[in-house]
């Protein structure tokens, strides 16, 4: 029978890949430099090809070894799955789950459907990471996250999507702005070229521009912000307008500012919340039961609302 790789062997060539480091590797990994570097000499004996080039300055991946440490990740996330499903099996709808929120759901959603999930599912423990998402995605991948809370439309590859449902875009700007001294606003080059946007890397910005795909859209040069509250501040200060999710509004976000905010002319363009996971998960009871309170909790707000 053929020799076969251990996962530890595995986990010591990612943590390389990771670092490029053997010092920083090892530490990674908890075992001693000698105990990771003999590891993957084992590895590169048990598969028959070289790995790693070493030298007194530098580590790096051969060729080979790059394509070696990407099905490692597969074979180590399949392993994973196979301990959260025997876990999952032995006790259903128990233990720690890891959730992954993206900063412009998490201060709306989570105060509110935090108590009804520790309520309807108290053998759960929810342990909540915040960032943006294309960092959850790919923790959601490697099996650092179980499920993520995210906006579509974003591409999720072969991840198992859950829609739960849509949120408006409303255009908001000081109260003497003409920009919103209309009742329904329609797209116009007028107040899109004065558009204010979060940096890059929040899915908000990228579907801002996707609303105004219509317009020309110019935003203010050099000014992004790195949060919807600074966001709301710069609106406030004068220095344009910002296009921002109705969750945000009806949980008071622009409360107390001199800001009014107005819908967009119909079809208003929308963001999705939606639940992600790995199709492969072993936590689909728990994921379909999550999902179920945060859009249950989203029609009552939306009922009482009307």
């Amino acid at each position: 029978m053929t020799a076969l790789p251990s996962l530890r062997q595995l986990r010591y060539l990612l943590a390389l890949t990771e670092h490029l480091n053997f010092t920083r590797a090892a530490e990674a990994c908890f075992v001693s430099q000698s105990t990771l570097s003999a590891g993957l000499k084992e590895l590169e004996s048990t598969l028959g090809v070289q790995l790693v080039e070493r030298d007194r300055q530098s580590v790096a991946l051969t060729a080979v070894g790059q394509s070696v440490a990407t099905r490692a990740r597969q074979v180590l996330a399949a392993a994973q799955d196979l301990t959260d499903f025997a876990s999952a099996a032995a006790r259903p709808m128990h233990g720690q789950l890891r959730l992954g929120v993206i900063p412009t759901i998490a201060p709306f959603v989570l105060p509110e459907v935090m108590p009804i999930l520790r309520k309807k599912l108290p053998g759960l423990q929810l342990a909540l990471r915040e960032d943006l998402t294309a960092h959850l995605i790919a923790r959601l991948q490697s099996h650092q996250l179980d499920f993520i809370l995210i906006a579509l439309p974003v591409e999720t590859g072969e991840l198992h999507v859950r829609p739960l449902y849509a949120d408006k875009f409303w255009l908001v700007g000081r109260e003497d702005d003409l920009a919103v001294s209309g009742r329904a606003i329609r797209l116009s080059h007028a107040w899109t070229e004065r558009l204010l946007l979060l940096e890059e890397g929040h899915c908000l910005r990228d579907h801002a521009l996707q609303a105004c795909r219509a317009a020309e859209v110019g935003s203010v040069e050099g000014l992004e912000a790195t949060s919807l509250l600074t966001l709301v501040q710069m609106v406030a200060s004068g220095m344009g307008v910002a296009l921002l999710p109705e969750m945000a509004l009806r949980h008071g976000l622009i409360r107390h500012q001199p800001l009014q905010a107005r819908p967009l002319a119909a079809p208003a363009p929308q963001r999705t919340i939606a639940l992600v996971t790995r199709p492969t998960s072993a936590h689909m009871a728990a994921f379909e039961a999550i999902a179920q309170v945060i859009a249950s909790r989203h029609t009552r707000r939306k009922r009482n609302h009307a």
